[in-house]
């Protein structure tokens, strides 16, 4: 399964789910660098999809460069 951290409030993150469903995890579940916006690959472990991510923030900046431009 995959999801993406929307944010964290308090000792919780809020992951929204590729399903569309929003789930929380406890921070200290997730791994130490992991951040906002990061994509992470949840199962037996929870890990940082660095691949993905950088696809996904590439997505998004270009999707945003017309608006600051």
């Amino acid at each position: 399964m995959f999801g993406v951290i929307d944010r964290f409030e308090g000792k919780m993150a809020v992951i929204e789910m590729y399903s569309g469903e929003v789930i929380n995890i406890e921070r200290t579940q997730l791994p130490a660098e992991a951040k906002e916006g990061d994509v992470l690959k949840i199962g037996e472990t929870i890990t940082v999809d660095e691949e993905e991510t950088k696809k996904r923030r590439k997505k998004v900046d270009e999707l945003t460069k017309d608006i600051w431009a």
